[in-house]
């Protein structure tokens, strides 16, 4: 896996945390508004979309560069609509980020033609 590759796969990673907490509170400030005089939902919801745009254009850009197959974008793209998907988004990238860093040292070592 190239640089260009890791930083794009690291700034999903970084957005899918904050995109998912921000869902979450909107999702909060909705219920609020319905049953209080609280109203944070232009606030929250402006929030939430400028991290829900950051995401999209991040998840592209993987997308482009990893090559996954449409399943895995779809995947990646889905948890972006659900209410605790970031969070199982992070996970699966930080996994998958830590197995191409233990399959690139095994090839610099020589260890395996992969």
């Amino acid at each position: 896996m190239d640089i260009k590759t890791a930083s794009s796969l690291h700034r999903l990673r970084l957005v899918s945390t904050p995109e998912a907490v921000s869902f979450l509170l909107l999702l909060v400030c909705s219920v609020l508004k319905r049953t209080t005089d609280f109203n944070a939902v232009p606030v929250m919801g402006a929030i939430h979309g400028v991290l829900f745009i950051l995401y999209v254009l991040f998840w592209l850009d993987a997308w482009n560069r990893t090559k996954w197959n449409p399943k895995t974008a779809a995947l990646y793209f889905v948890l972006s609509v659900l209410p605790f998907g970031g969070f199982f988004a992070e996970r699966r990238l930080k996994r998958a980020a830590e197995d191409a860093v233990v399959a690139s040292r095994a090839r610099q070592e020589g260890k395996v033609n992969a």
